[in-house]
């Protein structure tokens, strides 16, 4: 199996180069400047679960060609169109899509583009980011990434990519449920980035305040209410293990979203919490910290393009 992973930043080559290790057929899709730093050190990774230092294939835009079984796609939300764009060379007609995107809005445009049955679903839970100096740092201890058929007819191609990563130094998980799994993470993701950055800082600060812990689970049971009333309610066994992590004393936990806002960048919020309010406004739910939350976020945004 052939597989293309757009991008070899935190997400992508950080699974990417995992991949690679375990003699995986990886080749990255990377801007040029990217390339030429690759190609004089390598695609370093520094992780408390393995350092690692490897020479990777990459391939530019300028050079990029069909053949590849699986095109990973691990793009911000709101790069999706020119995301679409850049790996549209290297679909042929038999290639198959795996987006690691957060939310579900994308699997529409995805669908749109390329077709339903050639886009299958995916999860990415790790914190890493692209330092400076081009070397991924994987800032906790989790690498999980899972995967699997919205079709029936997707799930030869699920097998064939659980089949050749066994080896991986990864987490992977060939999901039997994979759009459920995605609503579980959208629900606790909005809750997370939606109040670190309302807040300004990580769930341990938050749990210091007097009203911290209440206004965190309000948003959590807000956003799990949309996920029930799309018919993707998270388990109680699940929510019960997103009611810890969100409320945990002393914990340093925070969204990327978070990260993204005190650099002055973009951020994922219309595609994580604006989408999810829109699907409350639809089903008539009241949603006040979802769309306090939001309303934050789109106030950023409307600062950050004045300025």
């Amino acid at each position: 199996m052939k597989i293309l992973i757009l991008g070899a930043g935190g997400v992508g080559g950080y699974f990417g180069g995992r991949l690679v290790q375990a003699g995986v057929d990886v080749t990255f899709l990377v801007r040029p400047a990217r390339a030429a730093r690759i190609a004089k050190d390598g695609l370093r990774i520094s992780s408390t679960l393995g350092d690692a230092t490897l020479p990777v294939h990459v391939v530019t835009q300028d050079t990029l060609t069909t053949g590849y079984d699986l095109v990973i796609l691990t793009a911000k939300a709101y790069d999706l169109d020119s995301a679409i764009k850049a790996i549209a060379p290297a679909m042929s007609a038999t290639s198959v899509v795996l987006p690691l995107l957060n939310g579900m809005a994308h699997l529409q445009t995805l669908d749109a583009q390329f077709g339903a049955a050639r886009v299958l679903g995916g999860v990415a839970y790790i914190a890493a980011t692209l330092s400076a100096d081009g070397e991924i740092r994987h800032l906790n201890n989790v690498h999980r990434l899972a995967f699997g058929a919205r079709e029936a007819a997707q799930e030869k191609i699920c097998a064939a990519f659980a089949n050749i990563t066994q080896g991986a130094q990864l987490d992977l998980v060939h999901s039997t449920d994979i759009v459920q799994a995605m609503w579980d993470k959208w629900v606790f993701l909005a809750a997370l980035a939606g109040m670190t950055c309302l807040m300004r800082s990580h769930v341990g600060d938050i749990m210091q305040t007097r009203a911290g812990e209440r206004l965190m689970l309000a948003l959590l049971h807000e956003c799990a209410a949309v996920a029930r009333a799309e018919g993707h309610a998270p388990a109680e066994k699940v929510m019960e293990n997103y009611r810890a992590q969100l409320t945990l004393k002393g914990s340093t936990f925070a969204a990327s979203m978070l990260r993204d806002t005190e650099s002055g960048g973009a951020t994922e919020a219309d595609h994580i919490l604006g989408a999810l309010l829109a699907l409350a406004q639809q089903h008539q739910q009241a949603a006040p910290m979802l769309e306090t939350a939001y309303t934050h976020m789109q106030t950023y945004a409307v600062r950050r393009a004045r300025e």
